[in-house]
């Protein structure tokens, strides 16, 4: 008794298998159908996902040219002008939306600038000395349509750097070098940041395009 009672428990099981799977079938089968008539609709417009991104699209303007010159060195640090100079040409080429070129290039850009200040201020020092300083720097800079003199942009910058002194005064002069190094790289790379977003926002077109003032 106990066998046929497990043979028909297990047809009646097989049974309900064979209608589960009669019935999912045909709501597969009926599933487009009836997503349809209900209103759904699925549907995939434009190119579809790019593997590593999709291409920006190609701006309509060309990169203007630009040409840094060298800074006007207003500091009581002797001999900066060159190095921040190149660092304001090294951060503009990486990374400003222009494309910098030799001074004896046709430009349509020009960017003039000055070193205001390079400070020293203690962060730390015990009762007979300073144990860790600092390097400020500022510098202004303005980029002038080539053609019409007209300022487009100006900005001004300050970078800065740490160092710790020592008991060696060579040692100490060369900390300080390397942090003025720094704290102008810094400061050409803030303001290259800073043009970039200018050029994105079309802050260029806009200042070519809005008239001059009328001379009184």
């Amino acid at each position: 008794m106990r066998e046929n009672r497990e043979g028909k428990e297990g047809c009646i099981d097989r049974g309900r298998w064979w209608a589960c799977r009669t019935s999912l079938a045909a709501l597969a089968c009926l599933g487009p159908a009836l997503l349809a008539g209900c209103g759904y609709q699925f549907r995939v417009e434009g190119a579809g996902p790019t593997i590593g991104g999709a291409h920006p699209a190609a701006s309509q303007e060309p990169t203007p040219r630009l040409v840094i010159q060298s800074l006007v060195n207003k500091s009581f640090e002797p001999n900066l002008e060159t190095r921040y100079t190149n660092y304001l040409r090294h951060e503009f080429s990486s990374g400003s939306g222009t494309e910098v070129v030799p001074d004896s290039e046709a430009a349509d850009l020009v960017l003039t600038g000055e070193i205001l200040s390079v400070s020293l201020p203690t962060l730390s020092f015990s009762q007979t000395t300073t144990l860790e300083s600092r390097t400020e720097v500022v510098m202004m800079v303005k980029i002038e349509e080539t053609r019409t003199k007209k300022v487009l942009w100006s900005q001004m910058a300050k970078g800065s750097s740490e160092f710790y002194v020592t008991s060696d005064l060579q040692f100490n002069r060369s900390l300080q070098n390397r942090a003025m190094e720094q704290a102008g790289r810094f400061a050409a790379a803030d303001l290259a940041a800073r043009f970039l977003l200018h050029v994105e926002s079309g802050g260029l077109t806009k200042q070519a395009a809005s008239p001059a003032p009328a001379a009184p």
